[in-house]
C-alpha cells in the first residue's frame, strides 16, 4: 500500500482538484499526447510524418495536441521560412525526460493489453 501523503501533488492525503499537476497529467496522458510523444521519441518528424506514424489521429487533434505539447515545453516546433512551409517537431529536454518515463509504461501496457481487453468486466 502507498501512503498518499508521500505522493507528490497530494495535500494532507487529498488529491486536490485545483492542482497544476492535473492539467499537465491531462495533457501528457491523453491518448494523442502519449502517442505523439512516443512518435517523437524516435526522432524529429514533420507534420505529415506524424500523421502517418500516429494512425487514426485527425488533423484537428494532431494540431491541438502539438500546440499543447509545445506550450507545455515538451515539444519544439521549428518552422523554416520556405514555400511551402517546412515545420519540424522534436522533443525538448523536458520531453525526452518525460518519454523516458512513458516508454516503460507503454511497454507494460503493450505486454498486457490483449489479456486486459479479452478479460470480461467484473
Amino acid at each position: 500500500m502507498v501512503d498518499l501523503s508521500s505522493v507528490p501533488g497530494v495535500t494532507r492525503g487529498i488529491l486536490p482538484a485545483q492542482c497544476n499537476s492535473r492539467l499537465v497529467l491531462d495533457h501528457v496522458t491523453s491518448t494523442w499526447g502519449v502517442l505523439v510523444l512516443l512518435a517523437l521519441s524516435a526522432g524529429d518528424h514533420r507534420w505529415s510524418e506524424l500523421r502517418r506514424v500516429v494512425e487514426g489521429v485527425s488533423e484537428k487533434m494532431l494540431a491541438q495536441t502539438l500546440r499543447t505539447l509545445v506550450a507545455d515545453g515538451f515539444v519544439d516546433r521549428e518552422a523554416e521560412p520556405v514555400i511551402p512551409p517546412r515545420v519540424t517537431y522534436r522533443l525538448t529536454e523536458r520531453g525526452r525526460e518525460l518519454t523516458a518515463h512513458l516508454l516503460p509504461l507503454m511497454g507494460w501496457i503493450a505486454q498486457h493489453a490483449d489479456e486486459i481487453v479479452s478479460t470480461p468486466a467484473r
